[in-house]
């Protein structure tokens, strides 16, 4: 392994190749995702809503819970509930 400066080279160009090949694989991904939501949209589907449903579905059940009854008790307090 060929050192510059104190810097192992071949191994820093070994991580550098392997981000470098990550960032293009997702942007592959990304435009895949792209696709599915304009193939969503294309059938009636209201993709900001799908984006909220894929956010909420991240969450831990828990918080999703707690932020739901926030909204609600915000939505009460403003006068949004009928």
């Amino acid at each position: 392994m060929s050192d510059v400066g104190g810097i192992a080279a071949d191994r820093l160009k070994s991580f550098v190749e392997r981000i470098e090949r990550l960032e293009e694989e997702k942007r592959g991904l990304q435009e895949d995702i792209k696709e599915v939501y304009s193939e969503a949209k294309g059938t009636g589907f209201d993709t900001k809503i799908i984006r909220q449903i894929i956010r909420l579905r991240k969450m831990d059940k828990a918080d999703r819970q707690e932020q739901e009854a926030i909204l609600e008790l915000y939505k009460e307090a403003l006068g949004m509930v009928e």
